[in-house]
């Protein structure tokens, strides 16, 4: 059978999706049978929440498929936003207020022997975040879906969050988030949409059929990337747009041949390894071994997501010469900020763009939201690390710091400090790549997340870049939902 394309594939309410109390209490009944594959006299409380969840689920899948369908069907510019955390907390009664539905869901839970508030207590906060950063991030998919703006939110499916607290003789101790370990209702796998992820290895210069100078990337390792959707409902509209997260496995998770030879450890060692990328959010970061961990895992979501964009972009369009017409990147602080040179790299490695056309679609398409005053704060890594792991994006970076530089020597000639200053390499010290430098340069626009902290931001900081690009600041408030 084919199906129809022009028209939504389920309404808004039929048989399985009304909102009628009975119509409600039959899908509670149904969910708990047939998802949970329980009844009500062995059915656990977590039982009855995660089939109340997949009830109020079917009813965002209407709005969330419809919604994609419709920025299928026009010619919209999407935001992606990139940000290693989102704070999301627990869905299942943001999504009631939202939907509109928290009275006759009440009722109809009531109806059926249980209680909404305690189904409602069972759920695991999301253990995606940890502050600021990541309520910000949730805060702007709630108003992007709200405002019926179309978006994206990327960002890493952490397996365990940074920890979760308990009290013992009057101290904290630290235990193990396993905010997955009984599942996760809200969240839909799409295998068939994987990308793979480089890491490590070595460049190759070569000459294609044209005659062109290219390089070659051949990395030690790849992984794979799985994304997980989620839908982010609007208040009180049809809009629901969508959380992609990452999880990382082996590209191989199982080598037959050496389980074969009895090396059952060595068997499962590039899976052990490759998932080890989305296990913990904020890996500490103390040891050398962290440093590699953290830098790893945010190059590996920023690659994912681009590969994504570019695989969307491509399905509806012969070229990537109108990419930044169609999607506006924005960097979440500078844990996404790889994705300059990353962007850079697959327009000019994989696609062939020349130097010039790609960084102008690189920086027209991304923009940067810085979120500290401090200058020890601002992440940077150090060279060896980062040839080590990212060898061509090393070399893209230099020669993005040339060209600026080139620029900078022309607007201020004869002034070394202030070349130095404004250097995306750090040469002081042990030399190292500023990451939010490598996000202004690479960025149209940058704003701070309040008024204060924006003129701040051009006053400290990022005054250099200011005096050099004055058009490219702005202020963006960030909103708290209230309901939250």
């Amino acid at each position: 059978m084919a199906f129809n394309t022009t028209n939504p594939l389920i309404q808004v309410e039929d048989d399985r999706t009304g909102l009628s109390v009975e119509t409600l209490k039959r899908a509670l009944a149904d969910n708990l049978f047939y998802l949970q594959g329980k009844f009500p006299g062995i059915a656990t409380k977590h039982d009855c929440y995660m089939a109340l969840a997949y009830t109020i689920r079917d009813r965002l899948l209407q709005r969330w498929l419809n919604t994609v369908q419709t920025y299928l069907n026009c010619d919209n510019r999407v935001v992606a936003y990139l940000s290693a955390e989102y704070l999301l907390g627990p869905h299942l009664g943001n999504n009631l207020i939202n939907l509109g539905l928290w009275e006759p869901v009440k009722q109809a839970v009531e109806e059926s022997g249980l209680n909404l508030e305690e189904l409602i207590n069972i759920e695991e906060e999301p253990g995606l975040g940890n502050g600021g950063l990541g309520r910000l991030a949730a805060c702007f998919m709630d108003s992007l879906a709200t405002l019926e703006i179309p978006a994206i939110g990327y960002g890493i499916r952490y397996e365990f969050g940074i920890f979760d607290q308990e009290i013992e003789d009057g101290w904290q101790v630290e235990i193990t988030d396993k905010w997955l370990q009984l599942g996760n209702p809200w969240e839909i796998a799409r295998p068939e949409a994987a990308v793979l992820v480089k890491l490590g290895g070595h460049t190759e210069p070569y000459t294609d059929h044209q005659g062109n100078y290219r390089v070659r990337w051949v990395p030690n390792n790849l992984v794979k990337g799985i994304p997980y959707d989620t839908p982010i409902l609007g208040y009180r509209v049809s809009t629901a747009n969508n959380l992609r997260l990452w999880k990382s496995e082996a590209a191989e998770s199982f080598d037959f041949q050496r389980f074969n030879m009895g090396d059952y450890y060595g068997a499962v060692q590039d899976k052990v390894t490759s998932e080890n990328l989305t296990k913990v959010l904020y890996p500490n970061d103390e040891q050398i071994q962290g440093k590699e961990l953290r830098l790893a895992q945010q190059y590996f979501f920023v690659s994912c997501s681009l590969q994504d964009m570019i695989r969307i972009h491509l399905s509806d369009n012969p070229t990537l010469e109108n990419f930044h017409e169609h999607f506006a990147v924005q960097m979440n602080d500078t844990h996404p900020s790889i994705a300059v040179a990353e962007l850079m790299r697959l327009l000019v490695d994989e696609h062939h763009y020349e130097w010039q056309q790609a960084w102008g679609i690189t920086e027209a398409t991304l923009g940067f939201t810085n979120h500290t005053l401090l200058p020890e704060a601002l992440e940077k890594w150090s060279l060896p690390l980062f040839g080590q792991m990212l060898p061509r994006h090393l070399e893209i970076i230099y020669e993005i710091n040339q060209r600026f530089l080139d620029q900078v020597r022309i607007k201020y000639p004869n002034d070394g400090d202030r070349l130095a200053r404004l250097s995306i390499i750090d040469e002081a010290g042990e030399k190292s790549v500023r990451m939010a430098y490598l996000a202004t340069v690479g960025s149209h626009a940058i704003n701070g997340v309040a008024a204060l902290h924006s003129e701040l931001v051009k006053e400290t900081i990022l005054k250099d870049f200011y005096e050099l690009w004055p058009g490219k600041f702005s202020n963006k408030t960030n909103g708290v939902t209230p309901r939250r």
